[in-house]
């Protein structure tokens, strides 16, 4: 389980487009290096890395941003709500999801959500 409140990119959408985006990117340099079909073929798949890392995101393999509940940290948790969209997300926007209506502030205080494991002490780091 991950320690950080913000887990931005720790999911397999974020993980999977990052390892694609290498390789393409790895096949770029090659490319400019003197293995001329590289760059073509780098570029390519650096645009599938966008592709692949949209997919899986609205596929319930990537997750909203910001703060979530400690037992949805982890990295082979699906989100169960990415059919409906994420509110304020761009990806969820451009394949047409509204989103789910953010939770009020007062939804998000620890003494509203018994299930926050975070301390003010943990926080601070």
């Amino acid at each position: 389980m991950s320690g950080h409140r913000y887990d931005e990119g720790h999911t397999i959408a974020g993980w999977t487009g990052c390892a694609v985006a290498i390789a393409g990117a790895a096949a770029t340099g090659a490319g400019i290096c003197g293995w001329h079909p590289g760059i073509w073929l780098g570029l390519g798949t650096m645009a599938c890395a966008v592709l692949v890392t949209w997919t899986l995101h609205l596929t319930g393999w990537g997750k909203p941003p910001g703060p979530r509940p400690a037992q949805q940290r982890g990295l082979l948790v699906r989100d169960r709500t990415a059919r409906e969209g994420h509110a304020g997300c761009l990806q969820c926007r451009l394949a047409g999801r509204r989103g789910i209506p953010a939770r009020t502030g007062a939804a998000l205080t620890p003494a509203a959500n018994p299930s926050r494991t975070d301390s003010p002490a943990d926080l601070s780091s």
